[in-house]
């Protein structure tokens, strides 16, 4: 990593994609996990295991774009990945991200909600912790639109949802329509929401016929077995 430093490296290669990590381009924190290899590890370590060539995947909370560039490689180009932001902050980054792949993202910058109603938004320094739930943290407080969850897989037809959201999978999981969806990869945030909320979020997934078929760190993927 310190060699990267040095040499002041504005381009990565991560996951068989192109990343910015140009000195303020990217906020100092994700720059500095993207040389440790470890931003978004996890994640794309299932969505390797779960996304295959020719889905369709609804992405919610999008961040710097990493993600959406491995499932957009894995599912055969782009075109078939859908992705909401609601940091508008980040939007540059992922278009720029895009653009080294010669893609051009599906990218709607709004939240995605269980009701599609405005609501706050915590902007927070640390742009990886921005999130819907206020956390006390340093950063400030915004206005956001929201699109609700269900019109947007009537509207995508998703076969693998990837959500990162911060803490409102709880909320967003508990209302979803799944009986289409074959992969579910969910970031869980038990330090945000509690331990309890999380394994009644799994169990309540389990008994809609998912399996939890994977998990790495905080990150699950289910499969659906209907």
């Amino acid at each position: 990593m310190h060699w990267r430093r040095l040499r002041n490296v504005k381009t990565l290669t991560v996951r068989g994609v192109k990343v910015s990590t140009a000195s303020g381009e990217i906020q100092k924190t994700v720059r500095s996990m993207l040389f440790k290899g470890t931003y978004e590890a996890h994640e794309c370590d299932l969505v390797e295991r779960g996304v295959r060539s020719g889905d369709r995947v609804l992405e919610i909370g999008t961040g710097i774009g990493l993600v959406s560039l491995v499932a957009t490689r894995l599912c055969g180009g782009e075109g078939r990945v859908f992705s909401y932001e609601a940091n508008p902050d980040l939007e540059p980054v992922i278009r720029e991200n895009y653009r080294l792949n010669g893609w051009t993202p599906d990218l709607t910058m709004r939240a995605v909600t269980s009701d599609g109603r405005d609501l706050p938004f915590f902007r927070s320094s640390n742009v990886i912790s921005s999130s819907v739930i206020d956390r006390n943290l340093a950063g400030d407080k915004i206005v956001v639109q929201s699109l609700a969850i269900n019109d947007l897989i009537d509207e995508h037809l998703p076969s693998v949802v990837i959500m990162d959201v911060e803490g409102s999978e709880v909320d967003l999981l508990s209302t979803a329509n799944l009986s289409r969806v074959r992969i579910l990869i969910v970031e869980m945030h038990p330090h945000i929401v509690g331990i309890e909320k999380i394994k009644m979020l799994v169990g309540d997934i389990e008994t809609r016929g998912f399996r939890l078929a994977d998990t790495c760190h905080k990150t699950c993927l289910f499969q659906n077995t209907k």
